[in-house]
């Protein structure tokens, strides 16, 4: 009954023998190997743009920072929700990497609302006297655990046109958002205006490995410098690039995250009958709020996942709020002991 994070799950079969057949015998370093550049062609052709820049690297935090790099100057902003990766979850690292680009919070929701988020950037950057108007950056699916629809980035990223400012998208949970949506990669990025994506593979089944899509080609070779001087450009990159060539492999990055969304949504089903559910989930993640009793009955039991709040004293009926996550591997017998446990 492990519902903590999709990080913390098994590797498919599928990519470990992949695995496999990409150690045998020698290979060129650095992804100058045969595989790196055949899985390069794989990831334009599936994003539908022959022209893209590719690049893997090893973890969700670096791909977003090296790619906000490529785009705000040190004394620029990103434009973030409050509740983003970039913002509550990576250490200052995009600071870091941009040499101290700052970010700007809008609103106060997990996604934009492009009338606030147009103030935001109206009301900034006029002066030598304020950080400089850079970067919008989205996470799709959100940290919520909720989506934005086609036209809602279009939306979005229609504000930062406005502004003649690039647009960054988090997709850490790429996969899970985009077959929720039914939509293809390039609809979910280029065509609605993203200049650069992250790939997520780590969050769905991979060993550690993510890809950075610049459909602005001009951006490669500052990539790969960063990348280098950041110290993320692996010597044995062939052990990156099999991962995602698995990850592609007959479309398993789409089975997985189907996977992954229906066993969320079978849970969803039974917190409803004894908690609040919060926005309207559609991916792998759900936030509910629960009794304390609820919360004890299922620790007590061997269920794992995070509480916002103390368990262990005050009113057993007060509810809790929790953060539920369904990897691909979650058995539907899983599901239903902790939903025969908290009563659902």
């Amino acid at each position: 009954m492990f519902f903590a994070s999709d990080n913390s799950g098994p590797v498919p079969p599928q990519v470990l023998e992949a695995l496999t057949r990409a150690n045998e015998g020698h290979a060129k370093g650095y992804g100058t190997d045969p595989l790196t550049e055949e899985v390069t062609q794989q990831l334009r052709d599936l994003f539908e743009a022959p022209e893209a820049a590719v690049y893997l690297v090893a973890t969700g935090t670096v791909a977003n920072c090296l790619a906000l790099a490529c785009y705000a100057q040190p004394f620029d902003t990103v434009y973030c929700t409050p509740p983003a990766h970039i913002e509550e979850d990576e250490c200052n690292a995009p600071e870091f990497y941009t040499g101290g680009a700052k970010l700007t919070l809008v609103g106060e929701s997990d996604r934009f609302e492009p009338s606030v988020l147009r103030r935001a950037i109206g009301g900034s950057g006029g002066s030598v006297h304020n950080a400089q108007r850079g970067p919008v950056s989205i996470t799709q699916a959100t940290e919520k655990g909720n989506i934005y629809s086609l036209d809602d980035l279009r939306a979005v990223t229609g504000v930062a046109r406005e502004f003649g400012l690039p647009v960054h998208l988090d997709g850490a949970r790429f996969a899970n958002a985009c077959v929720a949506l039914g939509c293809t990669p390039a609809e979910m990025t280029w065509k609605s205006g993203v200049d650069v994506a992250v790939f997520g593979g780590t969050k769905n089944g991979l060993m550690g490995v993510e890809a950075v899509i610049f459909f602005d080609p001009e951006k490669a070779r500052e990539f790969e410098l960063r990348r280098k001087r950041g110290g993320h450009l692996f010597s044995k990159h062939r052990y990156l690039t099999a991962q995602m060539q698995a990850y592609l492999a007959d479309d398993l990055w789409a089975e997985l995250a189907r996977t992954a969304n229906a066993k969320s949504t079978r849970l969803l089903a039974g917190l409803q009958k004894v908690g609040k559910i919060e926005g309207d989930p559609r991916v792998n993640m759900i936030f509910a709020r629960l009794p304390r009793k609820l919360h004890a009955r299922a620790f007590e039991a061997g269920a794992y996942y995070y509480c916002m709040g103390d368990i262990a004293e005050g009113d057993p009926e007060e509810p809790v709020k929790a953060r539920f996550v369904c990897d691909w591997s979650i058995e539907d017998a899983e599901i239903d002991r902790y939903l025969e446990v908290i009563g659902a």
